[in-house]
């Protein structure tokens, strides 16, 4: 029986997302992972077709749905948030560019119930290196091995505990926005529940291997801001 439901919002970059599905597959605990593909191409839909029994993860096309453009962040956060408490399970989200470890998983529910007033608790990031990279950044240098924070934690690999997902209601997240990395972050301080970073349980993040446009951050900064700011792209 699935211990976390675990969740995973996809469009396209096919490769890093197979690279995604057969590290969860490989978990040392019971999962039920599930990929949201998010207007994809034709070519990833059938690529996430014919991987899907083989790998071992479940497959919903959100054009299915709703014709909303991709993102469909909200959408996805709406439908794990109803499983989880269904099945009265936690959700973890692993976004289509990083790979966790095998123990990964257990080590980040382990943690959260032996810390009962936990709301998110995430794995830092790093690089092929092992040395923490976006978006964890901010953490780079912390001897720590957990880290009790009040600032955002990115959902690259992150648990919402039972209790959270029973606290907080997703039909209440803003429509305007894309990313709610942020909000939820705060809105879980705000309830009373702590949030916390994991420095001993890394997961290998390619940074916006899913969203390569983003990579103009770094490259080409004003056409990445004319993209964020005059497109509306990126609202978080």
């Amino acid at each position: 029986m699935a211990e976390v439901i675990v969740i995973t919002p996809v469009k396209n970059s096919i490769e890093t997302t197979l690279d995604t599905a057969k590290a969860i597959a490989g978990s040392s605990v019971s999962v039920k992972h599930i990929i949201f593909n998010d207007f994809s191409t034709e070519e990833t839909k059938a690529k996430l077709e014919d991987e899907k029994s083989t790998i071992g993860y479940e497959l919903i096309h959100i054009e299915d749905l709703t014709e909303h453009p991709s993102p469909n962040y909200k959408l996805v956060l709406q439908m794990a948030q109803k499983m989880g408490l269904e099945e009265n399970l936690p959700v973890l989200v692993v976004e289509s560019d990083v790979v966790v470890k095998k123990n990964t998983v257990e080590d980040i529910l382990n943690y959260q119930k032996a810390h009962l007033n936990s709301g998110l608790v995430g794995s830092v990031t790093v690089d092929e290196n092992g040395q923490v990279n976006f978006p964890y950044l901010k953490f780079k240098g912390v001897k720590d091995q957990v880290i009790s924070t009040q600032r955002s934690l990115s959902f690259c690999c992150t648990l919402f505990s039972l209790p959270f997902l029973k606290a907080f209601d997703f039909t209440e997240l803003d429509e305007a926005k894309d990313w709610y990395d942020t909000f939820i972050s705060k809105k879980a301080i705000e309830l009373g529940f702590e949030n916390y970073v994991l420095m001993n349980a890394p997961v290998w993040h390619r940074p916006h291997a899913s969203r390569p446009w983003k990579q103009l951050k770094y490259t080409n900064p004003l056409k990445y801001y004319f993209m964020k700011f005059w497109k509306g792209l990126d609202k978080i």
